[in-house]
C-alpha cells in the first residue's frame, strides 16, 4: 500500500500517524504545495491524506495552487473512488472541493476541546471504535457550513456541528488533530498566525493550549 499527502507547511505533516504507518510497513510520499512542490500523478497511490495549513479554502489568489489541490481532491474522491482523509484545511477542502462551502468559525476552536460521536459516527468502520466522547486538539478558525452532496456528520459539539464526516464511502475528514505528538503545540506555536490565532482566542501571553 503507498500514501501519498498534501502539505502546506512544513510542520503539519502525518505526525503521530507516521509510526503506524512505519510499523506496518506501509510507504508515504508527500508534496510541499506552499513550496512550490508540483501535484504528480496520483494514480499510483492506493489513498490520499491533505493536512493543515494557515491559509483558508478561499485564498486562491494568495495561494493559486489551492485551485489545482481542490481539482486533484475531487477527482480522486469523485472519480477514482479511493480512500481519503482530510485534517483540519483537509477537512475544509474536501468539503469545498465537493460542491459544499466552508465560513468563519465563530468563535475560532482553540484548545483541548471535546467532541461526541453521532449515531452515524457510532456505526462507521473507521470512527465506530472510539470512545463515544473524547477530548481533542482543535486549532481552526474555520467550519464547514454546508455539507457537500452524499456526506453525513460523523462528529459534533456544542461549537461545531461538522467535526467528521464522510462523503461516500471512501472519504473522512475533521478539523481537529489525531496526529499530535509531544512537541506539536510548540512547533506550532511560532507559527505567526498560529501564535496570532492562539492570542486572540485564549489572551495575551498564551504560548501553548
Amino acid at each position: 500500500m503507498r500514501i501519498f499527502g498534501f502539505q502546506h507547511i512544513e510542520c503539519e505533516h502525518p505526525g503521530s500517524l507516521r509510526t503506524y504507518l512505519k510499523e506496518d510497513g506501509i510507504e508515504w510520499d508527500a508534496v510541499q504545495l506552499d513550496a512550490g512542490e508540483p501535484i504528480p500523478e496520483l494514480e499510483p497511490y492506493d489513498a490520499l491524506w491533505v493536512m493543515g495549513g494557515p491559509m483558508d479554502v478561499w485564498d486562491v489568489e494568495e495561494y493559486p495552487w489551492l485551485i489545482d489541490e481542490k481539482h486533484a481532491i475531487r477527482k480522486w474522491v469523485r472519480n477514482l473512488e479511493r480512500p481519503y482523509l482530510g485534517l483540519c484545511l483537509g477537512h475544509q477542502l474536501l468539503a469545498d472541493a465537493l460542491g459544499g462551502s466552508c465560513g468563519p468559525a465563530r468563535p475560532p476552536e482553540i484548545g483541548i476541546l471535546e467532541i461526541e460521536l453521532t449515531r452515524e459516527g457510532q456505526q462507521d468502520r473507521v470512527f465506530g471504535g472510539l470512545p463515544i466522547r473524547q477530548k481533542c486538539l482543535q486549532w481552526h478558525s474555520v467550519e464547514v457550513t454546508q455539507l457537500p452532496e452524499g456526506a453525513s456528520v460523523l462528529v459534533s459539539s456544542n461549537a461545531c456541528l461538522v467535526q467528521a464526516m464522510r462523503v461516500g464511502t471512501n472519504a473522512w475528514s475533521a478539523p481537529y488533530h489525531v496526529e499530535l505528538e509531544h512537541d506539536t503545540i510548540s512547533n506550532w506555536g511560532v507559527v505567526p498566525a498560529y501564535a496570532q490565532a492562539l492570542e486572540n482566542a485564549l489572551g495575551e501571553g498564551h504560548c501553548s493550549v
